[in-house]
């Protein structure tokens, strides 16, 4: 019997995409497969069955594939039909180059964050580096903490040496490679601009100004990842620095999904930087999916589910989260909370 079967699926290769649409019934007939570029915060999002199956019911096979967003413009994109890096500028530098002049696609957004330990982040309210009360938003002092890496500041000399024994070296934020990472350059915008009296950096002059503490921003971490999903995951398995940037969305997707975050903190740095989530479309699939993404009601709360801010229901991301969290914190709306929204300078002058 098994050897009639082999024999039958063996007939059904030869006479073609018969075999295929049986080996493979998730494609379904009719679907038109689309492959995209995703920067790797969004891949639990794009590997989530519903947000696939969503996909399908408008008539769409999505295939993702993760890399850093800086380095979308550099990558060979031919049979994609879209790429979705995690900000602006990325984007801008892909339709430069492609000379695509069609509107890219803003479905949702996600801040940048500091996640910490209590003790770290009970430890830097203490110092003054960082501001909390009650169950409201932990704040990361941000012209204060860079002024401390601008000083080469150790943790032993903002601590008593029974106190959290573990910290050691200088304080600083574990971020990712600003050259290929969007979160990494964003971090530095964010830093730029405090440095530059909370105004954007647009010339030379104001570039050389803080170019001095970028570089130790950068310096001090060594080698850094090209992804914001390396020090995020380093940081739940407890190993890396005790402050790690990332977005808060990695965050709030774990507990919009019911888990329970233990020993850590989320610290909204005071002026901070939004990821802006940008899809460039390449092809007119491409386009459809883009649209879907910012229009389409289910992938909206999906999103939200995420740990994004949708675009089109800004309502959405507290609805996800269901019930707050004291540890955790996070905030309905930055400007709210007092949290300053810094633009980031140009794609010439990031760069």
């Amino acid at each position: 019997m098994r050897g009639r079967v082999i024999g039958v699926l063996a007939a059904l290769v030869l006479l073609g995409g018969v075999a295929f649409a049986l080996l493979r019934p998730e494609s379904g007939p009719g679907l038109a497969e689309v492959r995209i570029l995703i920067g790797s915060e969004k891949a639990e999002f794009f590997n989530d069955p519903e947000v696939a199956a969503e996909f399908r019911a408008k008539g769409f096979e999505v295939k993702s594939q993760t890399i850093g967003s800086w380095s979308m413009a550099n990558a060979k994109l031919d049979g994609y039909g879209m790429v979705f890096p995690a900000s602006r500028g990325p984007a801008e530098e892909v339709a430069k180059k492609r000379g695509i002049t069609t509107e890219p696609v803003r479905p949702f957004y996600s801040p940048l964050v500091v996640i910490a330990r209590p003790n770290v982040a009970a430890l830097l309210v203490d110092k003054g580096y960082a501001t909390h009360k009650d169950n409201q938003a932990w704040k990361l002092d941000m012209a204060k903490y860079l002024e401390a890496v601008g000083n080469d500041v150790r943790w032993d000399k903002i601590k008593e040496p029974q106190v959290i024994p573990e910290l050691a070296g200088d304080l600083y934020v574990t971020s990712t490679d600003p050259a290929t990472s969007s979160s990494g350059a964003l971090y530095l915008a964010a830093a730029a601009y405090v440095k530059n009296g909370n105004r954007v950096v647009s010339d030379a002059a104001g570039v050389q100004a803080v170019a001095p503490l970028l570089r130790k921003l950068t310096a001090k971490q060594g080698d850094q990842k090209t992804s914001s999903d390396g020090p995020f995951k380093d940081f739940l398995s407890g190993v890396g620095n005790p402050l790690v940037l990332t977005y808060e969305s990695q965050v709030a997707s774990l507990v919009a999904h019911g888990t329970t975050v233990k020993d850590l903190v989320v610290l909204y740095p005071d002026t901070t930087v939004s990821s802006d989530h940008t899809a460039v479309a390449l092809t007119p699939d491409g386009q459809k999916i883009a649209e879907l993404l910012r229009d389409d009601p289910k992938l909206i709360n999906l999103a939200a589910l995420h740990g994004f801010r949708p675009q089109a229901d800004p309502g959405a991301f507290a609805r996800a989260l269901k019930e707050p969290n004291p540890t955790t914190a996070f905030v309905p709306g930055l400007s709210e909370a007092g949290i300053v929204q810094a633009q980031p300078p140009t794609v010439e002058v990031l760069a």
